[in-house]
């Protein structure tokens, strides 16, 4: 049965869930910049993301928040990490009150060190706090977009509402399985960018395949350490929201991470590189409230560390792989 749905965000990832959900459903996908609604509404097209998709004309755009919201049944969000609370605090007054919520974003909130469905938590009625779902996974907007076989995990406290989203999302080249785990699956969807740009860093430096592949299998036992320590369960990092995200973002060449990466290591400035950028690299605002949620939960963290210090120009580029290499010994496990 069709689901009225609202798309907040018309970033790639936005514009790709409207097409997805606009095959079936009416859609109403939220844009922050009215020229950019009109221009979706006129053209079937959006004029800056993923410009080859061509919308369905159950998708509407449009740039007011209420008119959006109104009587959506599901409510995705799709804006950078650090617009979420402020679109979360003008939009709660309109939700309708049995609408379920869907985070697709991947960070974490440097103030608070909370992931997105804490932020969510934080802001909107308790009553919405069970409807809250999260989408991770390995999920590039672009193939998504020419609906090349893509699979994402829904999680909820409540299952039945992650199913719910599940059965409204699902067709044949893009498949969501359920979870209850949501913190481990929105820790492996936020920290995996965090390993991302250690991974570009050491390819832009040249140093190789074996470092490539050591960095994202100790990255991921980082980020299984920070996710049990918050309660998530270890076995989840196995899945599609922790080693399958890791592996298509250290790897892919759509990784903007990995892209910022591998601009550091060949020796450009962090503020060049994004200043060059159309879209947000979340791992750079990840990965320095990364280490201070580490800190505090007491959690080891090197590589995120490490990134942290190259970042913040604390450590030169060049001494990235001697920095690693030259740690304590101990037990892979340890």
């Amino acid at each position: 049965m069709p689901v009225p749905v609202a798309v907040l965000g018309a970033g790639s990832f936005g514009t790709c869930l409207a097409m997805l959900c606009g095959r079936e459903n009416d859609v109403a996908l939220w844009a922050r910049d009215p020229a950019t609604a009109d221009a979706i509404n006129r053209e079937r097209r959006n004029p800056r993301y993923l410009t080859q998709v061509v919308l369905p004309e159950r998708v509407t755009a449009t740039a007011d928040l209420a008119e959006a919201l109104r009587e959506r049944e599901l409510v995705i969000c799709a804006v950078p990490s650090q617009g979420l609370r402020e679109l979360l605090e003008r939009a709660r007054l309109h939700l309708h009150p049995g609408a379920i919520l869907v985070s697709t974003i991947k960070g974490i909130e440097p103030e608070t060190g909370f992931t997105m469905h804490r932020v969510m938590q934080d802001v909107l009625d308790p009553g919405h706090h069970p409807r809250i779902v999260v989408l991770s996974g390995p999920s590039f907007a672009k193939e998504v977009a020419e609906r090349k076989p893509t699979m994402v995990t829904l999680a909820s406290a409540e299952e039945a509402f992650a199913i719910s989203v599940q059965a409204t999302l699902s067709c044949s080249w893009f498949r969501c399985y359920s979870h209850t785990d949501v913190v481990g699956v929105e820790l492996g969807g936020a920290l995996k960018n965090v390993i991302a740009l250690a991974v570009g860093t050491c390819d832009g430096l040249g140093l190789g395949l074996n470092a490539r592949a050591a960095l994202m299998t100790r990255g991921l036992a980082e980020i299984t350490r920070l996710g049990v320590a918050m309660g998530a369960k270890a076995i989840t990092f196995q899945g599609l929201s922790g080693m399958g995200d890791l592996v298509l973002t250290c790897t892919g060449d759509l990784s903007r991470n990995r892209r910022v990466g591998i601009e550091l290591g060949r020796g450009r400035a962090l503020s060049e590189i994004l200043d060059g950028m159309s879209e947000v690299a979340e791992g750079v605002r990840t990965t320095r409230a990364a280490v201070a949620l580490a800190r505090r939960m007491g959690v080891e963290m090197p590589i995120a560390e490490i990134v942290n210090e190259v970042l913040d120009e604390r450590l030169e580029v060049a001494r990235v792989a001697e920095r690693l290499m030259t740690r304590q010994l101990r037990g892979e496990h340890d």
